[in-house]
């Protein structure tokens, strides 16, 4: 099976001359050189990055799925290809509704008609991993989400396909150990196996809504766990009008320009504040409510992939883009040489100006008069110039922001990035490192120090007896007993003072 895969993606690669795209990049060496002429002879009528999109189309839904992911690595391809690659739309044929209805009794263990009071066989979705048919449980209108049927097999066998490809890749590139195209595709991996858990989809699904639970700027669906499986997945309907539909949502009376900005607001919101969010926002998941009620409403939809960062990470994002906002470009160079992404010798005065070319430019203008494909390639070469490592776990963080650049430049191309996501950051940034900041951080931390607080001075005391046996065989003398006493009543002090501030 697996030779057959591969021989069936070695021929689709060659029909399209995929294979010598590949040999295209700076040879390696001799044999290199011998295949890139042996193989450039052939005459194709489609450009090369049409040619790319094609095969990957017809190679099947995973490499789509992965086209998507490559596209918004503009560090990693031609502009022309990530263009194109960009295009790529995740629609596949569904499962006959025989097969949808033998998933549904096998996860239950009794047929569908026995589990919902009405299933539509015709599923509404179809992507490269699931499909989503409408329900109703009871007086409930429900959505429930399929897995394909032996989607885990052909998932395994493309990962292992396209890895190989990566270290190819490696070998050929000058460029591909420092932009780690194996690192990509094990992040790649990593969040599509975690799509083969509906469990944790609807964990996903259920965690989003708990922290916006009061918003007035997004809605989640509810998961209704009794029905949730690793194979099924069961939640609320929600109904909207997608949100590329712009000619209805005007329609509505939904504002656009309104609609935009909190978009951006959602998106950073769900970075710093929750240090987790939906890291697939393409405006198929993403519908908007135009009932009375929440008119103007986000609706989130399909928590396969979302992503986390730690403090460190949000600390770092939020002072890079706080910095080049303020437009201190010698901040932004230093942050990246604190943070080890730039080598130590990198002198920050040619790092900053080179910075500052780039970025200069796009400020002060409206969102439809900046190219952010041109600015993201300049940013790219200049990290190349400054052997700049690319952080794979920041790679759905990426992917996030250029969609909701993208929808944010359809819905309004008037919008200023800038000016929408400054004032977040600035009060952000007083929060984490202000007196607020550390008033938090004495709270969260006060149980623990209550415990350990005490046990401080007769740690102390162990160790001074230790040291002083370790000198003489002499026993200390009664009244020293008296010292871990009393500062085991100072800490118990100290504690108390901690506890009442946690309340």
């Amino acid at each position: 099976m697996y030779l057959i895969r591969l021989a069936k993606i070695l021929s689709v690669l060659h029909r399209f001359g995929v294979d010598a795209m590949i040999f295209e990049v700076e040879p390696a060496g001799g044999a290199t050189a011998f295949f890139r002429a042996l193989l450039s002879r052939r005459g194709f009528a489609a450009p090369r990055a049409v040619r790319l999109r094609q095969a990957l189309e017809a190679l099947g839904p995973i490499f789509v799925k992965f086209g998507q992911v490559l596209s918004t690595r503009r560090d990693l391809l031609p502009p022309d290809i990530a263009d194109e690659l960009a295009k790529l739309q995740d629609s596949v044929p569904p499962c006959p509704p025989e097969q949808a209805l033998a998933r549904i009794e096998a996860a239950y263990g009794r047929p569908a008609s026995e589990v919902f009071t009405e299933f539509d066989a015709t599923p509404v979705a179809s992507a490269s991993v699931a499909q989503v048919h409408f329900a109703r449980c009871g007086e409930r209108e429900v959505a429930v989400k399929i897995l394909r049927p032996d989607i885990r097999g052909v998932i395994a066998h493309d990962l292992s396909l396209l890895d190989g490809l990566a270290a190819l890749l490696s070998a050929v590139w000058r460029d591909g150990r420092r932009l780690k195209p194996r690192e990509v595709v094990a992040e790649f991996a990593r969040h599509l196996y975690d799509e083969l858990d509906l469990t944790r989809e609807a964990a996903n699904c259920s965690e989003l809504r708990r922290n916006f639970a009061d918003s007035e700027l997004l809605l989640v669906p509810e998961v209704y766990w009794d029905f949730c499986t690793p194979t099924v997945m069961v939640m609320e309907r929600m109904h909207g009008v997608p949100v590329s539909r712009k000619d209805r949502l005007i329609e509505a009376g939904v504002d656009l320009s309104a609609l935009s900005s909190a978009g951006v607001e959602i998106f950073f919101t769900q970075v710093f504040r929750d240090g987790f969010f939906h890291a697939d926002m393409h405006p198929g998941n993403v519908f908007v409510a135009v009932d009375a009620a929440n008119l103007g409403k986000y609706i989130a939809l399909d928590f396969g992939i979302v992503s986390m960062l730690t403090d460190e990470d949000k600390s770092y994002l939020a002072q890079n883009l706080l910095a080049f906002f303020q437009r201190d470009y010698k901040r932004v160079a230093t942050t990246q040489i604190e943070a080890g992404w730039a080598p130590p010798e990198t002198r920050v005065d040619e790092f900053a100006s080179a910075i500052r070319t780039v970025c200069e430019p796009v400020f002060d203008r409206p969102l439809h008069e900046i190219s952010f494909g041109r600015l993201l390639l300049q940013l790219f070469q200049t990290s190349r110039r400054f052997n700049i490592e690319i952080q794979p776990q920041l790679i759905m963080l990426q992917k996030t922001l250029l969609n909701i650049e993208g929808m944010g430049r359809d819905l309004d191309p008037d919008l200023d990035l800038w000016k929408t996501a400054k004032p977040f950051l600035e009060r952000w940034m007083k929060e984490e490192i202000g007196w607020r900041s550390v008033v938090r951080t004495i709270r969260r931390e006060a149980p623990f120090w209550s415990r350990a607080l005490p046990q401080i001075p007769r740690l102390v005391h162990q160790a001074l007896l230790r040291e002083k046996a370790a000198k003489s065989k002499t026993p200390p003398p009664r009244g020293q007993n008296l010292v871990p006493l009393l500062l085991a009543l100072i800490a118990a002090l100290l504690a108390a003072i901690l506890f009442s501030l946690r309340f």
